[in-house]
């Protein structure tokens, strides 16, 4: 019964060419699933070990370093920076803590393309690209809220909150469609 079940669907899918809807859902479906189990036990049970603290920490300063660098060598903003803080001259700053490191991006993204259908060949190198895009993604957006608190400090709040942690989405959504269009091949039947 089950298995008849099973194949309607599947027919019903493949006749209606509805495979990319199906696609779509099962990555809203990770992704939602691991950001709440991320923040409703994960992390806090992660907290608990030293070595996530550091990893956390480091990945931090990793993120910080470039983009104090870019800050000050690429738009040549007089700042100061130390202690994984970016101090500009109208008082403002960003700090880029544990939580700016896109640890959990990072594990979204990798718990992602486990979960998701593809040959584990590419998915091999396609994983840490991915990483490589969310953490240059990252220093991106640390030096987009420098340069929202150097000329509209009123607007940080907002851009951080509603426009620059959403866009970590919309790059893993684009990064997975990618991976389902052009990379990971399908054989149809």
């Amino acid at each position: 019964m089950i298995k008849n079940i099973i194949q309607n669907f599947l027919a019903f899918i493949k006749k209606y060419k509805l495979q990319p809807l199906v696609d779509v859902a099962i990555f809203a479906l990770i992704t939602v699933f691991f950001h709440y189990i991320w923040w409703h036990g994960l992390k806090s049970f992660l907290l608990n070990f030293a070595g996530f603290t550091q990893m956390e920490a480091f990945l931090a300063h990793q993120v910080f370093l470039p983009s104090a660098w870019i800050v000050e060598h690429i738009l040549n903003y007089p700042i100061q920076a130390f202690d994984n803080t970016i101090f500009t001259e109208n008082n403002g700053y960003v700090a880029v803590e544990g939580s700016c490191s896109g640890l959990k991006q990072f594990y979204q993204w990798t718990v992602l393309m486990i979960l998701f259908p593809g040959p584990w060949k590419k998915k091999l190198w396609y994983i840490p690209m991915g990483l490589l895009v969310i953490h240059l993604v990252n220093i991106f957006r640390i030096v987009m809220l420098t340069v929202i608190v150097v000329h509209w400090p009123e607007n940080w709040d907002f851009i951080h909150m509603w426009l620059l942690r959403p866009f970590f989405y919309v790059v893993i959504f684009a990064l997975w469609v990618l991976w389902v269009e052009k990379i990971r091949e399908v054989k149809s039947t």
